[in-house]
C-alpha cells in the first residue's frame, strides 16, 4: 500500500500541518522504528516545506515530527517578517553596479520581505543526503513539488522518483514535470510568494510561488502510483465561500478601500481548488466503480489503453482522508495578535498590518496576516489545531491506515 502525502501551500498557516502530522503518529502510536505511513511526498509553497523535510526523515515510523514542530515553535518575527526595502526597490542592485563603475551584473530577484532566514531554516533543516538516499533505495517513492515558471506561467513539477516509480507526467498544456535531484533552490522556489519572497533562479530560468496554480498537488501523487491519499488544506471551509465587503473598508461612494482590494486579491491567489479536485476524484472513483463491475478484463484493458493514449495513465479508485482546519486560521491570527499585545519593531508597514490585524474590528486584515504572521507562538497554536482535528477522527485515521 503506497500511500500518498499532498500538503498545499498557505505560508505561516502551513504550522497546522506539521500539527496534523503529530496527530497522525499520535493516533497510530508510530515509533521511530516503525514502518513509515507515507511513501509518495507531494506539496506547494510551504507545503513543499514541510513534505521535504518528512520525506528526508522517511525511514522513521514518527517521521521525526517533533523536529519539524521545534522548527515551527522557533519562528520569530525579528528573523522571520523583516522587510527588505532596499531589495524591493533594486536600490541593492543599483549598488552593486555603482560599486562595479557601472558594469552590467546579473541581477537578483525583489522582494518585500527578507528571505534569509527561511533560507537558513530550510538549508539547515533538511538532510539533503539522506533524503536522496531515501529515494535511491526506495524507502520514499516520490517527492514531487509544485513552482511557477515565471517565463510562461506553467507549472513546473520538480520530481525525484526511486528507481521502480515511473511518473507520467499530465499531458495537460499548463503543467510540465523536470525529473532533478531536488534542493534547497527547488523548494524555496514553490514557497516564493510573489512580490514577498524573491522568485528563484534555476537554470537560467525563474521560478515563484507553486501555489498560485496548484496549490494542492494531488495528481502527481496519484501518477506516482499512490494508492490512496491523504490531502492536507489549511483553508477552513468558510473561507471558499463569496467576500463581504465590511463597511469600514468602503471608500466614499461604497467603492472598496484600495488596501482591502489588496488584501483580497492575495487571499485569492492562494484559495484552494481542492473541493473541485475532491468531487472529481469522487466522481472517477464512482465511474471505475461501474466500469470495474461492468466489464470484462479485456475490455476493461481497452479502456485503460485508450485513457493511457489521451492522458498518461488510466483512472483507478482511490480512497481518500482530507484534513482541513476546524477553526477560522484567520480568526486565530486575530485573537493571538489580540492577546500578545506588544508588535515588535519589524518595519512601519509589517507593524502596521499586524497592529490591523489585532483590532477588535479587523476583517481581511486577519486572513492577510495569518500568511505572514511566522511567530512561534502562533504556530504552535496551529499545531495543536492540527494535532486536536486528528484527535477528533482518531477512528476513521485507524480505519484509513489499516486499509
Amino acid at each position: 500500500m503506497a500511500v500518498g502525502l499532498v500538503l498545499s501551500g498557505g505560508g505561516a498557516r502551513g504550522a497546522y500541518e506539521a500539527g496534523v502530522i503529530a496527530g497522525i503518529v499520535e493516533v497510530l502510536g508510530l515509533r521511530p522504528g516503525d514502518e513509515p505511513p507515507f511513501r509518495i511526498f507531494t506539496g506547494a509553497s510551504v507545503g513543499a516545506i514541510n513534505v521535504t523535510y518528512l520525506a528526508a526523515h522517511a525511514d522513521r515510523g514518527d517521521l521525526a515530527i517533533d523536529g519539524l514542530v521545534d522548527i515551527w515553535g522557533g519562528l520569530n518575527l525579528e528573523a522571520h517578517l523583516q522587510l527588505d526595502p532596499f531589495g524591493f526597490l533594486g536600490l541593492r542592485d543599483r549598488l552593486r553596479t555603482f560599486l562595479r563603475f557601472m558594469e552590467p551584473h546579473e541581477a537578483t530577484s525583489r522582494s518585500l520581505l527578507d528571505a534569509s532566514a527561511l533560507e537558513r531554516t530550510v538549508m539547515d533543516n533538511v538532510p539533503w543526503q539522506r533524503l536522496h538516499h531515501h529515494i535511491d533505495v526506495g524507502t520514499v517513492h516520490a517527492l514531487v513539488i509544485a513552482a511557477l515558471r515565471v517565463a510562461d506561467g506553467r507549472t513546473t513539477l520538480f520530481a525525484e522518483t526511486a528507481p521502480h516509480v515511473n511518473f507520467e507526467p499530465s499531458r495537460d498544456p499548463r503543467r510540465r514535470a523536470d525529473h532533478c535531484r531536488i534542493g534547497a533552490e527547488h523548494v524555496l522556489a514553490s514557497a516564493a510568494i510573489p512580490m514577498v519572497f524573491p522568485a528563484r533562479r534555476i537554470d537560467r530560468t525563474w521560478y515563484c510561488d507553486g501555489g498560485l496554480r496548484f496549490n494542492t498537488p494531488i495528481a502527481p501523487a496519484i501518477r506516482c502510483g499512490a494508492t490512496r491519499l491523504m490531502v492536507v488544506s489549511l483553508l477552513h471551509k468558510s473561507e471558499s465561500g463569496p467576500a463581504q465587503l465590511h463597511p469600514r473598508d468602503a471608500a466614499p461612494g461604497g467603492y472598496p478601500d484600495p488596501i482591502f482590494l489588496l488584501g483580497k486579491v492575495f487571499n485569492a491567489l492562494l484559495l484552494d481548488p481542492i473541493d473541485y479536485d475532491l468531487q472529481m476524484l469522487h466522481r472517477f472513483n464512482a465511474l471505475m466503480g461501474v466500469i470495474d463491475d461492468t466489464l470484462d478484463p479485456h475490455e476493461k484493458a481497452r479502456v485503460d489503453r485508450v485513457l493511457t493514449e489521451t492522458r498518461g495513465a488510466p483512472y483507478r479508485r482511490l480512497e481518500t482522508l482530507v484534513f482541513r482546519p476546524a477553526v477560522d486560521l484567520g480568526r486565530v491570527a486575530g485573537e493571538h495578535l489580540r492577546d500578545r499585545k506588544v508588535i515588535p519593531q519589524i518595519g512601519r508597514g509589517a507593524s502596521w498590518l499586524l497592529r490591523r490585524a489585532g483590532r477588535a474590528d479587523a476583517t481581511w486584515e486577519v486572513d492577510l496576516a495569518s500568511y505572514v504572521l511566522f511567530d512561534g507562538a502562533f504556530a504552535r497554536l496551529l499545531i495543536e489545531q492540527g494535532r486536536a482535528d486528528v484527535l477528533a477522527r482518531a477512528d476513521g485515521v485507524k480505519a484509513f491506515f489499516e486499509g
